[in-house]
Formats: C-alpha cells, structure tokens, sequence
C-alpha cells in the first residue's frame, strides 16, 4: 500500500473499541469492593502502602498487579496462581455477555468524571491512533509482559483521553442515569460508579462515534507499550490485538494534570545545592509545603523552576544559566519540548550536573505524592526534586508532533481504580 492509501486506512479505522466480558468481584466474597480496590500498580509506590492494601481484604486486586515473592519470576507464576484460584472459588466472576462499561469517579469537591472502559485496538504510534507522550522504561515494560503472559489477563485498564463531545458521550450520559452494576467510596473519599453498556444501537453508536477519534495516553505508557509487545509475539488475529482501557472524553470531563517529583536516593541536599551554584539562582524557603509549592507555581510563570527538599527546609531552583541551557538541551527538537521543566531535570540537571542515571530504580524514585516524597527525602537523607505540572495542550500538542516528553513528566487524573473490572482474554 502506498502511504496515501496508508494513511487514509488508519483515518478511517480510528479508535476500535469493542466490548468484552468484564470480571468483576462477587461483592458476597469479599470484605467491600472498596478494600479490594487498589491506585493503579505504579502508583503503590511506598512498602507501607503496600501493605496497606494486602491487609485491607486477603482478595485485594494489588496480589495480583503487585505480586511479592522472592523473584520477579515467582512474582508473576504467583499472580497466575491467584488469579485462577479467585476465578475457580468464584472470587472473580465474568458478566454474562459481553459490553462496554461507563465508569464515574466523584469526590468530595463536586469534580466528575466519566468515561468507557472497553478493549480497544492496539496499534503502533506510527499510526496516529494512539498517541504516546512519554518514553518508557524498557524493565518496566518486560516486567508488566511477563505478568499479563503469566495471567493471560489486563489486570487495570490505563488512562486515555480524546476530544469528542459526540454521541459515545451521549451514550455515556444517558448510561448514567441508570442504577449501576456497581457503587463504593474508597478511601481517598472517591465515589466509584459502574455500569454496562450492552444494547446494540448503544454500542454501534460508541462504535461509530470513536471510529473517527484519536486518543492520547493519559496514564499508562508502559502498559500501551506492553500490549504492543504482546501483540507482535503472537499471531493475529488474537485476543493480544486488543487491550484494556478508559476512555475520557476531555470536552466534556476535563482531566486534572500533576506533577510526578523525583527522590534521588544518592544525592544529598547540601552536595545538589552545591554543584548548582552558579548555574542556577538558588533561594532557600522557610515556609510550609503548600506555600513552597506556590512559590514554585509562580517561579514556572517565569521559566523553569524545581524545588529541592530534603534537608527540612525547601530550595527554589529558578533562572537557570542560558548558556548551561544551550549547552545540554538537544536543539533537534521543537521549542515547547526544549523549554519543558522535565527536559532541563533529565538533560541538564541529572545527566550534566548531578551525574545521575535516569534509567536505575537505585538512583532515581518517581512519586506523585508531594508530601510523601518530601517525607521520604528527609527520612532517607536524599534529595526530592518538586515539579511543577504542565498543561494538557503542551502535550497533547507535542504528541500530535510525534514528539515524546521526558519518562514521568506527567500525572492526569484522577486514575481510574484497579480492581472494578478486569479482562481475561479466554472468557
């Protein structure tokens, strides 16, 4: 095929979104849908969190999207172990037929969200279908392969957002007007609704409506990365050609977007301060978190800005040297991509200044909690770098250009919670 034609072809076939048979927990089995609920598995990022959650209810979805065991091999035959249990004591059950699920998160704020889980059509960036934002951990991908194949299931549906406003969010808000499959508040205060979509003329015109959409990875890149790995390793067609995902309309639900801070472990405060000098302005904040993170806020208005803690005080990073800038930033890429605060982190700071390797989990800890990446850098005698978010149009625009952002540049939400719904890919 030419690549006109080429083109045209992945116009026309968009988003496919197709219906499954979702598993669900039998509310009768366990303690609450609530305590066997967990935040997406890269975001349990802390042991005591961790344990949290196995000690919230024995069925907690976190057994299985964060095995522990004494190797990461024994971790996914363990994950496979349970899940077959849960499935043969009737834990984990399928829904009688296949659909597409309308999901709804509330808090305590009045802010909604609503969106339609479903399996959707993996496909290669190239064909500006799916567009990725963020380059991935190559560990992390084979790690996240090697429990889907050892489950054979998506265990958490990852995070994507379009522009419509079309009739899949005409479906979504007549849906919801039902009584729904489901209802719990988990203990963020969030209110987590779902129901299924199974009519026909429903679903065709979900179908229909995303046919013409583009998506953009919100959160779970190296899931999306791990369904392309997964597909190219067997035949199609497949069950591996689809994976398990939300879908946000953002005309209608705008998502919130965060800042992921950086913990580097090797680094202490007064050592990063020091080979800073002269290359950054620097001034030390003694005010509350809340307050450091304003300062933070406005310093951004103005150019990149980072704020380190650590050593019980809080550090503002602003006006960096233009020349350290023109030295490090690669000049091959667009002008919103060379500004961004993550790009100066990674190539100038960590790589230039500090010397410190992005791709090692013994350097480098990325943690959306503010508060607890704070807490940890001073437990720990390390350095927390604080970010400040950027805006969804920068990268989405970025995206749209075929240009990737530093790993963990962003954090949208809120995330939907592990443990609603899953997909096994035999039922």
């Amino acid at each position: 095929m030419n690549t006109a034609g080429h083109q045209e072809a992945t116009e026309r076939r968009g988003l496919e979104l197709t219906p499954f048979r979702g598993l669900r927990y039998d509310p009768d089995r366990v303690g609450s849908l609530a305590s066997v609920t967990s935040p997406p598995y890269d975001v349990v990022v802390r042991p005591d969190g961790l344990h949290h959650l196995q000690s919230a209810d024995p069925y907690n979805i976190v057994r299985l999207i964060l095995p522990q065991a004494g190797t990461p091999s024994a971790g996914t035959e363990q994950a496979a172990d349970t899940l077959r249990r849960w499935l043969d004591e009737g834990v984990l059950t399928a829904d009688p037929e296949p659909g597409l699920y309308v999901y709804e998160q509330r808090d305590g704020d009045g802010m909604i969200q609503r969106g339609i889980i479903g399996t959707l059509r993996v496909s290669e960036p190239a064909e500006g279908v799916v567009l990725p934002h963020e380059d991935v951990m190559p560990p992390v991908v084979a790690d996240r392969a090697a429990l889907m194949r050892a489950t054979r299931a998506n265990l958490e549906p990852l995070l994507l957002t379009y522009r419509g406003d079309g009739a899949a969010a005409e479906v979504v808000e007549r849906t919801a007007e039902r009584p729904p499959l489901l209802a719990t508040t988990t203990e963020d205060g969030f209110l987590h609704r779902l129901w299924s979509v199974t009519d026909p003329e429903d679903l065709a015109l979900v179908q229909g409506d995303l046919a013409g959409r583009q998506a953009l990875i919100a959160d779970g890149h190296h899931r999306w990365a791990t369904y392309r790995r997964l597909r190219a390793e067997h035949p199609s067609p497949s069950p591996w050609d689809y994976g398990l995902v939300l879908l946000v309309d953002t005309v209608r639900y705008p998502l919130r977007v965060r800042a992921i801070h950086r913990l580097l472990h090797s680094l202490r405060v007064p050592d990063a301060l020091s080979a800073v000098d002269g290359l950054f302005r620097v001034r030390r904040l003694d005010l509350p978190l809340s307050e450091a993170m304003a300062a933070l806020a406005d310093a951004c208005c103005a150019g990149n800005a980072f704020l380190l803690a650590g050593d019980g005080a809080f550090h503002l990073l602003d006006r960096p040297d233009p020349q350290l800038l023109a030295r490090t930033i690669p000049a091959d890429r667009p002008a919103a991509w060379r500004s961004l605060d993550a790009t100066v982190l990674h190539a100038t700071l960590l790589e230039h200044v500090w010397h410190i390797p992005e791709d090692s989990s013994a350097h480098i800890a990325y943690i959306h909690d503010t508060a607890a990446t704070v807490e940890k850098a001073e437990r720990d005698g390390s350095t927390a770098v604080l970010m400040h978010p950027v805006r969804e149009e920068v990268v989405r625009d970025l995206a749209r250009q075929g240009v990737t952002m530093p790993r963990k540049s962003t954090s949208f939400g809120p995330k939907p919670a592990s443990g609603l719904v899953l997909r096994a890919l035999e039922i």
